[in-house]
């Protein structure tokens, strides 16, 4: 894995959180909402644990990967930091063992083989952990995500099913295109479908939070109503693979 390289004090990490956290205020005071209403998730997949330990050392704490073998091979250099892993990509119900053992949240929640796995798993740590349902609002084959139709008794399901993971919310991915328009469909569509649920009053499921917006898009997210934006090269740098990813 690859860790980013600084250039110059312009490029350090600090100035690109900063950077970062500035253009979050923009997005909020555009939407008139407050800045401490939106939380920064940096996403660290395939950087190596220095580079974690360069962020955790500005503040950041709560780290999203989308693999659970990356979470495992940073866990343990890291131990000594007080760091909170959120898994954010698609989850293989075999990997439900890892993400039950080392991750302290996962927002890919979305069928029920998986919501099941993580529970028998979840049980046999003896842990329970948040989820966000992830919400397919782009025509791309290419995303993951339930139904928006089928989320109501999605919810209904796992939160009498399975008492380990505790719903907070919902997660989705924008179709990736120069459109800012069909971007910002994603978004609303997401945060219109969470108004309605709550509607519903479904017990033992919150839906507090929205995780939508990545570096390129996280800005219409804040305007659309995203409580977390999930925010990667613009913190990290560019990716490169040196290998082939984990």
């Amino acid at each position: 894995m690859d860790s980013p390289t600084s250039m110059s004090s312009d490029d350090s990490m600090a100035a690109r959180v900063a950077r970062v956290r500035q253009r979050m205020d923009a997005a909020c005071a555009r939407a008139g909402r407050a800045p401490e209403s939106v939380t920064l998730l940096p996403v660290s997949k395939t950087f190596g644990p220095e580079a974690v330990r360069e962020a955790a050392a500005l503040g950041l704490r709560r780290f999203g990967e989308n693999k659970t073998q990356e979470i495992r091979q940073k866990a343990g250099p890291l131990a000594d930091l007080d760091i909170q892993w959120v898994m954010i990509g698609h989850l293989q119900t075999n990997k439900a063992k890892d993400a039950a053992r080392h991750a302290a949240e996962v927002q890919s929640l979305d069928r029920l083989d998986l919501a099941y796995a993580l529970q028998r798993r979840l049980q046999a740590e003896g842990r329970a952990i948040d989820v966000l349902v992830q919400v397919k609002t782009s025509p791309e084959p290419s995303k993951h995500g339930l139904d928006m139709q089928a989320v109501s008794s999605f919810l209904r399901i796992v939160a009498g099913d399975c008492p380990a993971l505790r719903v907070q919310g919902l997660m989705t991915l924008a179709v990736q295109s120069d459109d800012t328009a069909a971007v910002r469909a994603c978004f609303r569509a997401l945060r219109e479908l969470r108004d309605r649920l709550r509607d519903e009053n479904i017990p033992d499921v919150r839906l507090d939070r929205l995780s939508m917006g990545m570096s390129g898009d996280f800005e219409i997210a804040i305007e659309e109503g995203a409580t977390e934006v999930r925010v990667g090269s613009a913190i990290f740098g560019t990716r490169t693979y040196l290998q082939a990813p984990l």
